[in-house]
């Protein structure tokens, strides 16, 4: 096994997820993330924890989706059990076909989004985390050579997750002090309020209320978005691609939205409840370790010089206490590139400008 499997490992037990002995943990586990969940396993064992691993397949989801009538039971006792039950819940990314739901029609993968609502819910009440395990499939997508992916996956995952959490702090500072953003750039003018919320710095662990691997954003829960925002990277969502998204946004809510690919998809997923129509989160990837596109939302969202919205659910660890965010059964995430004209400004100061920070070499203020 090539050690830095075991080091993925490791620091998705220990950094990531902070497993102790005793904890509940279930493992789900891609097709071809076996070699990963072998490390995995072997931790948990080392560590005492207790672990359960169930198999995540997109071409099983497939099959069942498709062959439902599309009424399903809200939250299956049996499901919701296993999550309301976990201490922690460990995913580990490595499908074989990102598209393998791409034929199931939309309003049945809507429905089992929202009977499933709790689930998700007792998922996100738990140390969660999700990884991927670089495969050729990931790799087939980014359209790198296999060995060439790898590099670029551990080098996005085996960093430094300490001193970056330092650097994120300055944005996480700006955005807790801040009231409004503005981001500015080709075919985009937008604005959302910010007061109010506490900002997440995403450092790849739970003891920053972070759960992704890796990680390396800031993030939190904006409201009251007015404007129009254009995103220019491409992605697959929902199995289906998906290419220069508009959402045209008024009252804080979408108003109009238009895709040169993948409309459908998107006024699909804004269908979906209420809430899906509302922005969830605010996004500023500052993870230099992810140098290119690989239509891999864990990776993309994560690379410096984007700025990521999601329409749907908002995370609670960006609210105050007791208060609610925005709900929904969908967290959908969309990515601009801010490398070249383009501007975010807080309350009116320009915070980074075409990529780079006011507090990184090369700013133009």
């Amino acid at each position: 096994m090539d050690e830095r499997v075991r080091e993925h490992a490791r620091v998705l037990v220990d950094w990531s997820a902070r497993v102790e002995a005793g904890d509940n943990v279930v493992v789900s586990v891609g097709p071809d993330a076996h070699e990963l969940a072998v490390a995995v396993a072997e931790r948990l064992g080392e560590r005492g924890a207790n672990l359960v691993a169930t198999y995540a397949a997109g071409e099983v989801t497939r099959a069942y989706l498709r062959a439902s009538t599309g009424e399903f039971d809200e939250d299956p006792a049996h499901e919701l059990a296993l999550a309301e039950n976990a201490d922690v819940y460990l995913s580990l990314g490595g499908g074989r076909n990102a598209s393998a739901t791409a034929d199931v029609p939309g309003e049945i993968r809507q429905a089992h989004r929202k009977a499933r609502t709790g689930v998700r819910e007792a998922r996100y009440d738990s140390r969660w985390v999700s990884t991927a395990h670089p495969t050729r499939s990931l790799a087939q997508r980014a359209n790198m050579a296999y060995e060439e992916y790898r590099e670029f996956a551990y080098d996005a995952i085996l960093r430094d997750w300490e001193t970056l959490a330092e650097e994120m702090a300055k944005m996480k500072t700006v955005l807790d002090d801040g009231e409004e953003v503005r981001l500015v750039g080709a075919g985009t003018d937008l604005t959302m309020r910010i007061d109010g919320r506490t900002a997440v710095n995403s450092a790849a662990s739970v003891a920053y209320d972070s759960h992704n691997l890796p990680s390396g954003e800031v993030f939190t829960a904006p409201y009251a978005t007015e404007g129009e925002v254009t995103f220019d990277v491409p992605m697959t969502i929902e199995g289906e691609a998906v290419r220069d998204v508009r959402l045209e946004f008024a009252d804080g809510e979408v108003v109009a939205h238009d895709a040169a690919q993948g409309a459908d998809v998107i006024g699909e997923i804004l269908d979906t409840d209420e809430g899906a129509r509302r922005l969830g989160e605010l996004g500023i990837g500052m993870n230099r370790g992810i140098d290119r596109y690989t239509d891999n939302i864990l990776f993309d969202e994560k690379m410096g010089d984007t700025v990521h919205l999601a329409v749907g659910r908002a995370y609670d660890a960006c609210l105050p206490e007791g208060e609610t965010g925005n709900e929904s059964a969908v967290h959908t995430d969309l990515i601009t590139d801010v490398s070249e004209d383009s501007r975010l400004e807080v309350d009116g100061e320009v915070v980074q400008r075409n990529g780079r920070f006011r507090w990184e070499d090369g700013f133009e203020g």
